[in-house]
């Protein structure tokens, strides 16, 4: 994926988080889904009869605020001839804010696949189901991890892990038990592992067959117990054929996943998170160099090494959400310009002494975007759902740089 569609991406995801936070006081919201095939004049006619129906609405103040939502769709929609080739979604109406106040919020999004269906909705809340369908994973990976003493199964998606159940044993130790013979309690034990494993083998073929696209599948247990599994054909015949490989793991609960998925990783290059791993752990290394080597950390270093022209390549988390912010001073024009999180505070000026006015303000990945175009530096977005996403996030205040020399940052 290009860095122009890594951005396109992300600002995509931001709006539809803002959009999820936005509530109106009634049924005022308007959600308004063109498929790229629908003509811009049927559109036309559909939105001037909910005009014309709208009008029948009882409360004064919905009524008002649908109606204006409405004109605001049309009066946009007359700048296009047809729908872009993803087809257009609208997000327009009264949003409530402080009181009984409201403010009118218009959001035009190209999404990054086709809409599939025409839909117009006016609710509470915007409806976005089908675009977050849209930013999920096209790479679905199965995992299960599996002993006698229990299993679990997930997903990696992408680069996130997902739990979806833990199953726990009932297999009595392999401790013999008074007043019976060996062979006999040895069936047993053998009978319980059985059933076991086909109640793991039904969990499994359920969650994993409701997956249409699943890619393939992961298996991981200590000793020999994944293979008895696997040949013991407790898994449905369409889901053997996707078993990609069995790997050694420690632990068979949601840790065993994530060893699972690190093991993996060793072996199949062309998973997601591989590429992910392999660009933290060389950042780690270089940090770790008595020199700091190739690479910086913290917002103002990877700010001076982009200025400078220094960095190659620009990591980023995706769970960083702060703007940058400029205020200036209404008498003396005196600026100061900030990082901020969360709502954006008042400022006074320290000359004047009078309240600063918000001039500028940018989401601080977006600007970080900017900052690399000037010098094509790479981005890359790191996911928060991963042990090295964590820890770009947590450690190093979520932005690091691998550098192309070293710089006087460093």
């Amino acid at each position: 994926m290009s860095m122009d569609d890594d951005r396109k991406k992300y600002e995509f995801r931001r709006s539809l988080e803002e959009l999820e936070k936005m509530q109106g006081r009634g049924t005022e919201l308007i959600s308004l889904y063109i498929p790229p095939g629908r003509q811009i004049s049927d559109v036309m006619s559909y939105l001037r009869e909910e005009y014309s129906q709208s009008s029948n609405i009882k409360s004064k103040s919905t009524r008002k605020n649908v109606m204006s939502a409405i004109e605001s769709i049309m009066s946009r929609l007359k700048y296009f001839k047809k729908p872009p080739k993803n087809g257009l979604v609208f997000f327009v109406g009264h949003v409530s804010t402080r009181g009984d106040q409201t403010d009118m919020v218009a959001y035009v999004l190209e999404p990054p696949e086709p809409v599939q269906s025409f839909l117009y909705r006016c609710d509470s809340r915007f409806y976005l189901e089908p675009l977050k369908d849209m930013l999920g994973h096209k790479d679905v990976y199965g995992l299960l991890v599996i002993d006698r003493s229990e299993a679990t199964i997930g997903f990696l998606k992408g680069k996130r892990i997902e739990t979806v159940k833990h199953i726990e044993s009932l297999v009595p130790s392999k401790h013999h038990q008074g007043g019976q013979s060996s062979r006999r309690f040895e069936r047993l034990i053998e009978q319980a592992v059985h059933e076991f494993f086909k109640k793991v083998g039904d969990v499994a073929n359920e969650v994993f067959l409701s997956v249409p696209d699943l890619k393939g599948i992961l298996i991981g247990g200590p000793g020999a117990t994944k293979e008895f599994f696997v040949k013991g054909e407790y898994l449905h015949h369409e889901l053997r054929k996707k078993i990609i490989d069995l790997y050694d793991t420690g632990y068979t609960n949601e840790y065993g996943l994530r060893e699972l998925v690190a093991k993996a990783v060793e072996t199949l290059q062309d998973l997601e998170i591989a590429k992910e791993k392999a660009l933290i752990n060389r950042f780690l290394k270089e940090v770790m160099k008595p020199d700091g080597g190739l690479a910086v950390y913290g917002e103002e270093d990877v700010r001076k090494a982009l200025q400078m022209g220094a960095v190659d390549t620009l990591l980023i988390s995706e769970g960083l959400r702060k703007m940058r912010v400029r205020w200036r001073c209404p008498q003396c024009g005196e600026e100061v310009e900030e990082t901020v999180k969360g709502e954006i505070p008042e400022k006074r000026c320290e000359k004047c002494n009078v309240n600063m006015n918000v001039v500028e303000k940018q989401d601080l990945i977006e600007q970080y975007f900017d900052l690399a175009e000037q010098t094509s530096a790479k981005v890359e977005l790191i996911s928060d759902d991963s042990e090295e996403g964590q820890l770009l996030l947590k450690a190093f205040g979520g932005m690091a740089a691998l550098l192309r020399y070293r710089s006087q940052v460093t």
